[in-house]
């Protein structure tokens, strides 16, 4: 197992070098990760405390993206959202992702009434709109946080990898280094952690990022609609306080353009790491690319 894995992370470094779109989307959610390493050094962050400073103030050299309605610097927000908003993509596809390649693994490889059971759940779940549910349940929840909300989104977002990585384990587990290992006396569990799971951990990956991806924009969704950490500043819940304090309308550029702009840059960059994943998982895709 560790030598497979030795020669996949070759494979994948070779990979990136070769690979534009995916160097480019590295760079893009690396220079996110730079702003809030780098920014705290540079800015109070502080300042990102609600009545911290004078309100409504245009961008100018102390307040470089102006300050809200709040009485907070916009930088400050950004340079605090930003990884809170990651930090629950993140926590939430690795969740979903860890759940469902789990149940995908089990119900591939064992078949039968297990993989009936849970190929069932799978499609009784995919078939009830998820933010109908992330509505309730976060209607449901006293005190909201990241912690919460990414937990919250990654109970609904295991289904598609639990599906995907089932469809790749039936296929892998016809092998013929899986029969000779079954010949061995190899117990399921070893098979399935030395000789299945190394050849699907490409295809997890490409899974994480598009959960990740999803999860990031279903915490936006529930964040724009009020439902997010009312005390914790994120990307989705600047965005709120500024429709609710109708910054558009009062040409408060500064206070919801920022905002969008990181999130287009972060999910540009999520998209382009995702497609260039899904090409290294199918190398059908790179000869049609």
């Amino acid at each position: 197992m560790i030598e497979t894995l030795i020669h996949r992370g070759k494979a994948a470094g070779i990979y990136t070098l070769r690979t534009p779109k995916l160097l480019l989307g590295l760079i893009l959610l690396s220079s996110l990760l730079l702003l809030s390493l780098v920014g705290p050094y540079v800015v109070d962050v502080d300042t990102a405390r609600p009545i911290s400073v004078a309100t409504n103030q245009p961008p100018s050299a102390k307040f470089p993206l102006g300050t809200d309605s709040g009485g907070r610097d916009v930088l400050a927000v950004i340079i605090v959202g930003t990884p809170q908003t990651l930090m629950m993509g993140v926590i939430a596809g690795l969740v979903g992702v860890t759940l469902g390649a789990s149940l995908g693994l089990v119900a591939g490889y064992f078949g039968g009434r297990i993989d009936m059971v849970i190929s069932t759940c799978t499609d009784v779940m995919l078939t009830i709109p998820p933010l109908a549910i992330l509505l309730v349940v976060a209607a449901s929840v006293r005190t909201m946080s990241v912690l919460n909300m990414a937990i919250i989104i990654a109970l609904l977002s295991w289904m598609f990898p639990a599906r995907t990585i089932r469809a790749q384990v039936l296929s892998l587990r016809e092998q013929p280094y899986v029969h000779m290992a079954r010949l061995a006396g190899l117990s399921d569990i070893r098979i399935i952690f030395e000789e299945i799971m190394p050849n699907i951990l490409p295809l997890a990956a490409a899974s994480f990022v598009g959960a990740t991806s999803g999860a990031i924009l279903a915490g936006i969704g529930l964040e724009v609609l009020g439902m997010g950490p009312q005390r914790t500043p994120t990307l989705g819940m600047t965005i709120y306080w500024a429709q609710l304090y109708s910054a558009l309308i009062r040409g408060l550029w500064w206070w919801w353009l920022p905002p969008i702009i990181v999130l287009i840059v972060l999910f540009v960059g999520l998209f382009l790491v995702s497609a260039a994943m899904d090409e290294f998982v199918n190398p059908r895709l790179r000869r049609t690319g």
